[in-house]
Order: C-alpha cells, then structure tokens, then sequence
C-alpha cells in the first residue's frame, strides 16, 4: 500500500443523500413552495439540494437575498435523528489500515447529526466540516492544513469523493490523486479521471 491517508467526502460517497433528503430537505422544500418564486425549478431545486452546496444552488437560481437568508437560518438548524445506513461497502473503508480524514461541506449542525448516526466518529483520524455561511475556507483549505499538519507528501494521499466541481476539483488544483465515487453510474466517465462504483475496485489506487 503505497498511500499513507486517504481524504474522503461525506455525501453520496459514505451513504446516499438520496435516502434520507426528502425528509431532512422537507421544511426547506415547504419554505420554497410558500415563497413561490422558484416553483418552475422546484424538480431540479430538490435533486440538486441533494448533491451540492444550498448556497451555490440559491446562487444559480437567483434566490433573493430574504429567500436566502431565510433558507440559511432554517438549514442551519435541521438534524436528522433517524437511523443512516452507509453504502454497503463502505465496510471495506473501515477496515482499511490507512489515516483517514473526513472533509464535508455544509452545515454544522446536519453534518455532524449524520456522523453521529452512522457512527462514524471512530472511523477517521479527524472529521472536517466547511461551513461556507460562516467562513470563507474551502476544502481544499483543508486538505493543505492536512497534509502540512502531517506531513504527507503530495503522492501520499488520495482524495474520494463524488462531485466534481468540490472536492475533485480542489484535489486535482493541488496535484494529488483523486478518485471519482459515482456509486449509482450517473455519469459519464471523464478523460483522465479515475472512476469507480464500488470501494472494492478502490484497492487497486493505494
């Protein structure tokens, strides 16, 4: 195993949003039909609540700044306290004998209420979660702060995850590898962009 660590994304890479947005997303829907000035993109809205940043989707469909505001608050304060399950192969990532860093973004709240449910505070060697409404620091702010505080070098870590323009896209500014997690094959394969489906085909990159 040539890795020294691997920095991993949370949503849709350790268990589907999909499974789990529709009721956590639900007061945020409710308060995007009340307003009524994004029902034409209502579908779209709710899928990509699902996969990206709220603040980046309030910024390409032009929400107003009160619309904005008022989604933030709310977002800010919702939990989910139901059972998670995390993709079945996610198993083969616990037992990995690698440092292990979790780098999500959103809000703190949400993001540390889905840790908690899955259990996954004992799985990595420290868990990350980039606020974007109160800091303007990015993942890949992280992933420096990382590799400088451990002193890896760049070859020695490997970034996972699931969206392009986020996580990918910081990895591959800074020169390490990356691996793109498309469990459900939504997409087509990218020139140069290591691909996978499943944490088994993931051995063959440490």
């Amino acid at each position: 195993m040539k890795k020294k660590a691997i920095i991993f994304d949370l949503d849709n890479t350790i268990y589907s949003v999909y499974t789990i947005g529709h009721t956590l997303f639900a007061p945020l829907f409710e308060l995007l039909e009340q307003d009524g000035t994004q029902l034409q993109h209502m579908d779209k809205i709710r899928d990509e609540v699902m996969r990206r940043p709220f603040q980046h989707i309030a910024n390409d469909y032009q929400f107003s700044e009160e619309l904005t505001k008022k989604s933030i608050a709310l977002l800010q304060q919702l939990v989910y306290n139901a059972p998670i399950e995390p993709f079945e192969d996610y198993a083969l990532v616990r037992q990995l004998p690698i440092d292990k860093y979790l780098v999500t973004t959103g809000f703190p709240n949400m993001q540390q209420s889905k840790v908690d449910r899955m259990g996954l505070q004992n799985d990595f060697r420290e868990i990350h979660i980039v606020d974007p409404s109160t800091s303007n620091k990015t993942k890949k702010d992280v992933f420096v702060e990382i590799i400088l505080r451990h002193r890896y070098a760049k070859e020695d870590v490997l970034v996972i995850g699931d969206d392009l323009q986020s996580e990918i896209k910081a990895a591959q500014e800074l020169g390490l590898d990356v691996v793109w997690y498309d469990k459900y094959e939504r997409y087509e394969p990218m020139p140069g962009l290591k691909k996978i489906t499943s944490y088994q085909q993931l051995m063959a990159f440490l």
